[in-house]
């Protein structure tokens, strides 16, 4: 049963970074998939684990995932506690109205200072990667997003990242294809690796982090955000660490 478990063990390495009302935000650990079926370890399974048991809920918890991390990527994500405010969050990406900040760190040294780059992608059909294609391809999508240099140092280059879109795996594609991998992510090209060295290729972890999110809280007049530590793996790697 949930209640044998402490609170700790049942949120694992997840950390809350604010709750009020039907709005949670979270720092998600690496290697852990955002959603999955019922029998295997995900974001969302442990906090409806952790919700019944700290608010003593006799029958299903609702939980809405407005938008998702990939799964070696770390970060804060925002969750919602019920419908009307799901909706309310989700309209709100949607709408490209939440402010999202990533941290990457990428082989190779981009030059310009900061930038925007600007392709077309979509997700490969029965694969659980993206790529590059011609506007013409069916399910193709423009991808956006603006790149600020913060360091660069032994042949890699630390980058801010803001999404002006949000497709699957696109900051991923879009370093890869530019010949800057994020370091760890083999998926796309890179040549080193992150973190610790797991068997299972799913449970490995890559440098992107989602450091920073502004929303409007989907039920007060005010404003929420948050930004997220990264986690030890980039100090032990020898990456920018706040």
């Amino acid at each position: 049963m949930d209640d044998q478990f402490s609170m700790e063990e049942l949120l694992g390495d997840i950390q809350i970074l604010y709750e009020q009302g039907p709005c949670l935000i979270i720092n998600k650990p690496g290697g852990l998939l955002t959603q999955a079926p019922p029998h295997i370890d995900s974001v969302e399974m442990r906090l409806k684990k952790f919700i019944r048991v700290r608010d003593e809920k006799p029958g299903r918890v609702y939980l809405a995932v407005p938008h998702r991390l990939d799964r070696p990527v770390t970060g804060v994500m925002v969750f919602a506690l019920h419908q009307r405010a799901a909706k309310r969050i989700s309209n709100q990406f949607q709408q490209r109205q939440v402010e999202k900040e990533y941290w990457a760190c990428v082989e190779g040294e981009v030059l310009e200072e900061q930038g925007t780059w600007l392709d077309t992608m979509r997700k490969v059909p029965g694969e659980a990667r993206s790529e590059i294609c011609a506007d013409s391809v069916e399910q193709a999508k423009q991808a956006v997003l603006h790149y600020r240099v913060m360091k660069r140092e032994a042949g890699k280059s630390w980058l801010s990242i803001e999404l002006e879109t949000g497709r699957t795996h696109q900051i991923r594609l879009q370093c890869g294809s530019r010949g800057f991998p994020i370091v760890g992510d083999t998926l796309y090209g890179a040549q080193t690796t992150f973190g610790s060295h797991h068997e299972d290729e799913r449970r490995r972890c890559i440098a992107l982090h989602s450091r920073r999110l502004k929303i409007r809280h989907p039920m007060i007049d005010e404003y929420v955000q948050q930004v997220a530590p990264v986690p030890a793996t980039w100090e032990e790697a020898g990456i920018f660490v706040d």
